[in-house]
């Protein structure tokens, strides 16, 4: 049997994690914005005479927080949805506060749901938190005068102008996160090819391979669906395309040496370098050769929708979890228990596994408790007009540029901002009493959100990486009869492909999860490595074979034929799904049968893997 790959060390929990500031990149110009977009509803409020409704309206103007890294196009229409959202959950909310028995069931509701969605949509961070908190922030804001509509305009209001902010930058460069999502996929393609034969080659493979799907995403799946084919949208495509190709070289063994393998990352480099320069031209990329980005909504939907799916999982986890909040808030008396609901929706929402979500748990509670002493200050120095707008501006400019390098620091100021938002601009008595009431609700929100993913992890580590092993190897079967018959550009091909990037992205999201559990859980995940990487593997050489066989042209059937020989996909197939159905029963795979030699040593590494692992759990029960 082979070397069996090095276990990557399991995540856990750090204290010193609260003292580290990580590389955040160039965080400036994003956090300007959103401060920005928070200050200026509050002067316009001021400046018509009623502060509180400028406070009212900062809620959809967290609407900046989303979407950075689209297009601008597709931008526009998700900052729109986003927009829309905020105003409907705040006025849900309003509407939950007439009707004290309804408050909990509509804040439950709009959280799961919007943990659901954000999840299923990959829409990204700060995902559904921050909809649930909006929701649950209505059921205790103190209206005054204005109508329940009049309230989600004000907050509509608030998410158009986020809107105008954010997609300013269309006007200065207009296909800036398209040509961004190349260079960040050249530079992984770049540390890939610097990494190979390191210990380090797997990750560095997984991670360019991840930032090419996302390019693909970024200059397909999220664009029109005929755009003009000889514009700079083409071009980009075409270097994309290169990048697809160098990565099909080295993982096919067709570049060697340590001269090559740096001319390839020189040659990564270069591409990164001409994606930045807008005056330049290639040729346009043929339809055929355009592989598919992510998922549609409708196909991201049904996927979520299967038993025990990460983003339905997550949602039912933090259903439970805004209940028992709710219920401990309302048993105890709590004034604004929304903010107990709030904190366990924020330890779930995003489904991280028990080692993130407690190290994220245990910022949040730090962070939170630091963060009343400032809360406090502000509140007694009680700013108006100009003065609140600035504070509340230089409070979210810092949170953008910290909240990546040191979530715990960002806290401290998330947690001052929430309080001055909350004062509705308004002396509030009994300072002492609010801030410690915070604290006692951050803490029941964070203890329940633990407690319940404690208590739903088990099955989940069980199930999840046998069904996410299972489902590649069926997915690598597909693209290797597409690839045996040299029809690698048709539809169903492009198809096949795109889903097995898929399915090899969702198999390491469930290794990390299971590997981030408790001690005494994560030991058959730990086990199931070997076979994670090899199958791993294994897709990214079916996957570089189909580029070859495509780049080859009229060569491509002789090509085909050299690989797989006269019985084409047949033997493969066989052991394929031999090995599935080992996967899926729980039980060592038989021997291997004869395979192809192309792939004799990932199928071999692969089965040996499974035998190792003893593969102890099915894939589904």
């Amino acid at each position: 049997m082979p070397p069996l790959p090095s276990t990557p060390p399991a995540p856990s929990f750090r204290l010193s994690a609260l003292l580290t500031l990580r590389p955040a990149g160039r965080r400036w110009p994003f956090a300007v914005r959103a401060g920005l977009c928070m200050g200026v509803p509050v002067l316009a409020g001021w400046a018509a005479g009623d502060t509180t409704a400028g406070l009212m309206a900062t809620i959809g103007a967290f609407t900046a927080l989303y979407g950075g890294d689209r297009p601008y196009l597709n931008r526009a229409i998700h900052l729109a949805v986003i927009a829309l959202s905020f105003a409907v959950s705040v006025m849900l909310g309003v509407w939950a506060a007439g009707t004290p028995l309804l408050a909990v069931p509509t804040v439950l509701l709009i959280a799961m749901v919007a943990t659901f969605l954000c999840n299923a949509l990959r829409v990204g961070p700060p995902g559904a938190y921050m909809f649930a908190l909006a929701c649950a922030a209505g059921t205790g804001m103190p209206i005054g005068h204005f109508s329940t509509a009049q309230v989600g305009l004000l907050v509509l209001a608030g998410g158009a102008f986020a809107w105008l902010a954010h997609m300013s930058t269309a006007l200065a460069w207009p296909r800036g996160p398209e040509r961004m999502a190349i260079v960040a996929a050249a530079q992984a393609v770049a540390r890939f090819v610097q990494e190979v034969g390191t210990p380090g080659e797997d990750g560095a493979r997984h991670a360019a391979a991840l930032a090419m799907h996302h390019a693909w995403a970024t200059l397909v799946t999220r664009q029109p669906a005929q755009p003009r084919p000889d514009g700079p949208l083409s071009h980009l495509r075409s270097l994309n395309r290169e990048l697809h190709l160098l990565f099909a070289s080295v993982m096919n063994a067709s570049l060697s040496g340590s001269a090559s393998l740096a001319a390839a990352a020189d040659k990564a480099r270069a591409i990164a370098a001409e994606a930045m320069d807008a005056s330049s031209r290639a040729e346009r990329t043929e339809p055929a050769h355009i592989p598919l980005g992510h998922h549609r909504v409708s196909e991201l939907l049904r996927e979520s929708l299967r038993p025990w799916s990460p983003a339905l999982l997550a949602a039912v986890r933090v259903g439970a979890a805004t209940a028992i909040a709710g219920a401990i808030g309302a048993a105890l008396g709590l004034e604004r228990a929304y903010w107990t609901m709030a904190a366990s929706v924020l330890i779930l929402h995003q489904g991280l596994d028990w080692s993130r979500s407690l190290q994220r748990g245990i910022e949040r509670m730090s962070g939170t408790l630091v963060g009343l002493v400032l809360a406090g200050a502000i509140l007694t120095a009680h700013p108006s007009g100009l003065w609140l707008a600035a504070t509340l501006m230089l409070l979210q400019f810092v949170i953008e540029m910290t909240v990546v390098r040191n979530y715990a620091l960002a806290v401290v100021f998330i947690t001052a901002a929430a309080l001055t938002i909350a004062s509705g601009g308004h002396p509030m008595p009994h300072i002492g009493h609010v801030l410690w009431v915070r604290g006692v609700d951050t803490v029941i929100g964070c203890a329940t959100g633990l407690a319940i993913l404690a208590s739903t992890t088990p099955r989940s580590v069980a199930l999840r990486i046998p069904q996410a092993l299972a489902d590649t190897l069926a997915a690598l079967e597909r693209v290797l009869e597409y690839a045996a018959a040299a029809d690698v550009t048709a539809p169903a091909a492009r198809q096949a492909r795109r889903d097995l990037q898929h399915r090899t992205i969702v198999l390491l999201d469930a290794y990390d999860f299971g590997a981030g559990a408790k001690r005494w859980q994560r030991d058959a995940a730990v086990r199931s490595w070997p076979a994670v990487m090899a199958a791993q593997r294994l897709a990214y050489r079916a996957l570089s074979t189909c580029w070859s066989l495509e780049e080859s042209g009229a060569r491509a059937a002789e090509m085909a034929h050299s690989l797989f020989g006269a019985e084409g996909a047949g033997e493969i197939g066989r052991a394929l799904t031999a090995l599935s159905d080992a996967v899926r029963r729980g039980s060592r795979p038989a021997p291997l049968p004869p395979v192809p030699e192309f792939l004799g040593m990932e199928m071999r590494n692969l089965h040996d893997s499974l035998v190792y692992a003893g593969n102890d759990g099915p894939a589904s029960s």
